[in-house]
């Protein structure tokens, strides 16, 4: 058993004394650190204000420049190795960070499983763009209908061509890549087996943790899986020839091109004989919680041999 280091002791008790660990007893929680000990590469320049817009639970966080994450550990007891860096989404506008996250974090926990919550950088947007995007629709508007476009490639981009898009995409991407670094490098300490650390995304985030295993990175800047709720990929999707990370994918069946782009990523990785489980559920858009898919998802964790068969600590 691998055990934190005097320095990692020293630090947690600070950060307990500062305030900076609220968590249930027996785990652990870092908040707001900083992701790059410089300014974040590639939006230096960038100037508008970043904003956290709250709603009850909700927090929607726009103009990201310098990403920060957060750390939640499970109990040393508890702890199973595993670990994932969560992706929240928001269409690469902005970020979506809610109820339903603090539940899927929750639960992960109680699985053993340490969570990296990572706000990586969004598109930029003005005051009055923010202003707009915030105020809520009128009671009778129409639903929203998702219109239909080609998938190719397992890639359901709505917006390929958008150069603005495009980078924000990348520089999320290296975020991404970064945190991912980051529990690599921080593995004896967080209880981590440097072989089980995956990414799960919701909506775009789980765009950015396509992204992230197509773009060419150093292994440790890879997830070594990934969960999608409801996250196609922005990138087009190409299974290996061999050593393929497993795939837990969850949808709905009426969210358009989503549900066209994560069906076409399962027949991709299917048809490559890789290891992939695709869900689709007849519920509304952005209503599943993780007490629908949760239950499967640890099972298959524990059949991926990402979360030991036996119960049993594993690291």
């Amino acid at each position: 058993m691998r055990l934190y280091t005097v320095a990692t002791a020293m630090l947690l008790t600070l950060l307990a004394h500062s305030g900076q660990i609220a968590a249930q007893p027996g785990t652990t929680h870092l908040v707001d650190q900083r992701l790059y000990d410089h300014p974040a590469p590639g939006s230096e320049s960038w100037t508008h204000k970043h904003q956290v817009i709250e709603n009850g639970e909700q927090r929607t966080i726009y103009n990201t420049r310098e990403p920060v994450y957060d750390v939640h550990l499970p109990s040393p007891d508890n702890a199973t190795g595993a670990a994932v860096v969560m992706l929240p989404g928001g269409a690469m506008r902005w970020l979506t960070v809610s109820a339903d996250t603090s539940a899927q974090i929750e639960t992960l926990l109680a699985q053993g499983i340490a969570v990296v919550l990572l706000e990586y950088r969004t598109l930029q947007m003005t005051p009055e763009e923010i202003e707009r995007r915030s105020t809520p629709p009128p009671a009778d508007a129409p639903p929203t209908v998702f219109p239909k476009m080609e998938i190719r490639n397992g890639n359901a981009n709505p917006s390929p061509d958008d150069p603005a898009l495009n980078e924000v995409l990348r520089l999320a991407t290296e975020d991404a890549h970064a945190a991912l670094r980051l529990v690599h490098e921080n593995a004896q300490q967080w209880r981590i087996n440097p072989d089980r650390i995956g990414v799960i995304g919701t909506s775009a985030g789980g765009g950015v943790g396509f992204s992230a295993l197509m773009a060419d990175a150093p292994e440790e800047e890879k997830p070594d899986f990934i969960v999608s709720i409801f996250g196609p990929s922005l990138v087009d999707i190409q299974a290996p020839a061999d050593d393929a990370v497993p795939l837990f994918l969850v949808t709905e069946a009426n969210h358009g091109p989503v549900t066209d782009g994560l069906l076409a990523i399962f027949s991709i990785w299917k048809d490559a004989g890789q290891p992939v489980e695709l869900h689709v559920y007849e519920v509304p858009n952005f209503s599943m919680t993780v007490e629908l898919w949760g239950p499967r998802l640890f099972d298959w964790m524990r059949e991926q041999g990402i979360l030991p068969a036996d119960g049993q600590i594993d690291r």
